[in-house]
């Protein structure tokens, strides 16, 4: 037995018995510390082969796709990932808090909703010269503690995480930057992706456990918001969440995903496969060959050219494309053949055998009307 599948079987409890569960936050800070753009990064993010995305909120067995939608406040921003319930409801699964200070330093957290992940889950990057408190997945770790008193205070190191080599903080501070919001909704999404059957939890976790080192040796739970906006600011007036999903995590339709524990050797067996000689987790593509705020449509296309076009062929355009074939033809055709036949035909042959004068004055205002 290798020391990954001996370090998964200890770290079986890791699971939050949340629906947050399947959506691994160490793996999606990852992929956003390696994609340039938030449109690469929500390509990644939904992509099968990235194996993140595990989450089906909607329970139609099916993977739900994840939304990234940008609110800027000043030298704030609030990347939100959301997921459409329904064609009525959203929910927001979790939001990066990337700030930048008077002194030009950034600093970045993911924060799980509190409806997927319970209070205060907070995933930040790991300094060097970070312990290992705050090193556990889940918020309820231990920390450095003294007595003061008779009360026990909790030591706080406030380290800054220098994040500002990121390729997608580069992106969204840019001076071109233009506010990254996803295009898609309920019924309408690219037509390269292709929504697959969710994996049982288990096997999901068999898989990223062996990534387990290499999350925890980037990242750590955080302790407190770093920016005081996202309480004030995002928390309280734009923060999404569904009653749709708060019912189906109330009565545990969500905890069909532990059913089946043997899948886990699955799991496992699918990352030893498929991630021989890797060392750190690799996806599809993080880089964009295009200009800092041009979307790629052609390198999405040519990703999975035949599995979406036939079934969603009005989509790729985000403005409706069906709309237009329909207005233009039914309003010039129909003009022209309905007025100069009436008009001419009708006038002549009624105007003949009255007299000479009158003929011509009733001509020339009928060709006055008819142009």
């Amino acid at each position: 037995m290798n020391s990954f599948s001996i370090q998964a079987q200890n770290n079986e409890e890791e699971k939050l018995n949340l629906p947050g569960d399947n959506l691994n936050l160490y793996a999606v800070l990852n992929l956003f510390q390696e994609s340039e753009t938030l449109e690469l990064f929500e390509k990644n993010l939904n992509a099968e082969d990235s194996k993140i995305n595990n989450l089906d909120l909607n329970n139609d067995d099916k993977i739900d796709y994840i939304k990234v939608i940008d609110n800027v406040e000043g030298d704030t921003h609030f990347i939100v990932l959301q997921v459409a319930i329904n064609d009525k409801e959203n929910q927001d699964v979790a939001v990066f808090s990337v700030s930048k200070d008077e002194n030009k330093q950034i600093q970045i957290q993911l924060i799980g909703d509190e409806e997927l992940y319970g209070k205060d889950y907070i995933i930040e990057p790991k300094s060097e010269d970070a312990t290992a408190q705050g090193s556990t997945p889940n918020p309820g770790y231990s920390t450095n503690t003294t007595n003061s008193e008779g009360k026990t205070v909790v030591i706080e190191k406030t380290v800054i995480v220098q994040v500002s080599a990121w390729p997608v903080v580069n992106y969204i501070y840019a001076p071109a930057y233009v506010r990254w919001n996803s295009p898609w909704y309920w019924g309408y999404y690219p037509s390269y992706w292709n929504p697959w059957r969710p994996y049982y939890w288990h096997h999901y976790y068999g898989y990223h456990s062996h990534w387990h080192s290499h999350y925890h040796g980037r990242y750590h739970s955080g302790r407190y918001y770093r920016t005081p906006l996202y309480r004030n600011n995002y928390y309280s007036r734009n923060r999404i969440y569904s009653s749709t999903v708060r019912s189906n995590r109330d009565i545990g339709r969500y905890n069909k995903t532990y059913s089946r524990p043997e899948t886990r050797k699955d799991g496992s067996a699918e990352f030893t496969r498929t991630n021989k000689n890797s060392t750190r987790p690799t996806y599809p593509s993080t880089r964009n060959s295009g200009n800092i705020n041009t979307p790629n449509r052609t390198n999405n296309n040519s990703t999975r050219p035949s599995t979406r076009p036939s079934t969603r062929p009005t989509t790729k355009p985000a403005t409706r494309p069906a709309t237009r074939p329909t207005t233009k033809p039914s309003t010039r055709p129909s003009a022209k053949p309905a007025t100069k036949p009436a008009t001419r035909p009708a006038t002549r042959p009624t105007t003949k055998p009255a007299t000479r004068p009158a003929v011509k004055n009733n001509s020339r205002t009928n060709k006055k009307t008819a142009f």
